[in-house]
């Protein structure tokens, strides 16, 4: 998401109090008693949750849903202007860096006293999900849908015509001074177009046909899917008070020279600058990865799907690699279903929540080998239906088994520091800053928090 976006939801919230939602109405009048209505973003898995609304209706069926797909780039935006015209949906799929800015200006309901009444178990879910649908000020404001991490995605052709084994792939360890030996595999993987490979002499790193790595872009204030897992197992962490950040530390040496290694990983043209990545080719690195210019992409599990439909690539999954810290470390996030305060209809809306929270929900999206279940029950019928589609997430799996896990950075002022953060660390991956740049922004992130804290 751009930063006009992450303005525009913060821009669009501002004025917008929760008195201004009190007795709006969503629409209501002009729908069937006792229909929801219920947004997500993802087209992949509006199979699955119109499953999950049969058997819901079957249960109950006094109620029935109207489910919206909106894609990524307009879901925000339209949600942030049905808050503002109190035509947003009853309930609708959140993220948790997108909630805390919500729950501050009173735009979605706590959920504590319905969970409280209906003695709502939450030890059901994968250990700390819950949790994280905790606000700021305590209340909860979501029940977890799903969850993801981070692996390699690898085209095994590649990789096989490089004489780069699975088993070298998943034990790789990187450091920021020469990078390890997922460097040195890296520098085997990319091939320049004469087909001399990056640890052969004469290798042309200004005409490379085929990059080791694949690059998403300069990972904004959070770079999950590009640079988070090099900084955490290099031993930062974003912020004082993870996950809601209190003071952040992008100046930390650290996060710097983690960095500046895999600024240098273009250098050296094991992966595309930016400027690349930006443009042309390379511009989606999905796009890149299934043309066959890239060798490995880092990507989160809720990609599998994406991948499992480039049938000319045949693509596995390969560990993070092992950092100085001794370990493989990912971000864990999640979804969760959240009630939009201004609805008339909380009764029925909470009855959705609570359905799409349940194991029998969760068991549905399970078998869809569409995301992992949040219900940890539900997790062998989502293993074993990947496993049909050819996946083994154990990449996915083992971090979280291991407790190498770490939250997605979440606070009500997320789209001022993107606002900072998101040109400083292009900036530095265009070669305009260097990384000892980032302190400034640093300082710049933490002046806005302390101004609204």
């Amino acid at each position: 998401m751009t930063i006009s976006r992450r303005t525009v939801l913060k821009a669009g919230l501002a004025g917008v109090a929760a008195s201004a939602v009190a007795g709006c109405s969503n629409g209501a009048a002009n729908r069937p008693p006792g229909q929801i209505s219920y947004w997500l973003w993802d087209s992949g898995q509006l199979p699955m949750y119109t499953e999950c609304a049969k058997v819901f209706q079957q249960q109950n069926p006094q109620y029935s849903v109207d489910l919206v797909q909106n894609g990524w780039a307009d879901y925000w935006n339209k949600l942030v202007t049905g808050f503002i015209s109190g035509t947003a949906p009853d309930v609708f799929t959140s993220h948790s860096a997108k909630y805390p800015l919500f729950a501050d200006k009173g735009q979605v309901l706590a959920l504590d006293d319905f969970v409280a009444r209906d003695n709502v178990d939450l030890s059901i879910y994968q250990k700390g999900l819950a949790d994280r649908w905790i606000g700021a000020d305590g209340k909860r404001y979501g029940l977890p849908k799903d969850w993801d991490t981070e692996a390699y995605f690898y085209n095994s052709a590649l990789t096989e015509a490089a004489g780069v084994s699975a088993e070298q792939l998943n034990s790789m360890t990187w450091n920021p001074q020469d990078g390890g030996t997922f460097e040195r595999i890296l520098a085997r993987l990319t091939v320049d177009k004469k087909g001399r490979r990056g640890d052969q002499p004469g290798f042309d790193k200004n005409n490379v046909k085929v990059y080791g790595l694949g690059l998403g872009g300069a990972g904004d204030a959070d770079g999950q899917t590009t640079w988070s897992w090099y900084a955490a197992s290099n031993g930062w962490k974003y912020s004082e008070g993870e996950p809601w950040g209190t003071k952040f530390f992008y100046g930390d040496p650290k996060f710097t020279e983690t960095i500046a290694w895999w600024r240098g990983l273009t250098t050296k043209g094991y992966m595309p600058t930016l400027a690349q990545a930006k443009s042309g080719i390379d511009s989606s690195a999905t796009t890149a990865y299934a043309a066959g210019r890239y060798a490995i992409t880092p990507n989160g599990s809720w990609m599998l799907g994406t991948y499992a439909d480039f049938k000319t690539v045949k693509t596995k999954l390969a560990r993070l690699p092992q950092g100085p810290n001794g370990k493989r470390m990912s971000m864990m996030n999640g979804l969760a279903d959240t009630i939009w305060a201004g609805t008339e209809r909380k009764d029925a809306a909470w009855a959705w929540v609570k359905f799409l929270g349940s194991q029998t929900a969760q068991d549905i999206v399970a078998k869809a080998a569409v995301v992992f279940p949040a219900v940890s029950a539900s997790m062998p019928a989502a293993q074993a239906a990947f496993a049909k589609a050819g996946w083994d997430v154990t990449p996915f799996l083992e971090p979280v088994e291991a407790g190498n896990v770490f939250p997605y950075p979440a606070n009500p002022n997320a789209a001022d520091v993107a606002a900072v953060m998101t040109p400083a660390m292009e900036s530095v991956m265009l070669f305009q800053s260097e990384p000892s740049s980032l302190t400034k922004a640093n300082d710049d992130v933490n002046q806005i928090l302390a101004a609204t804290a």
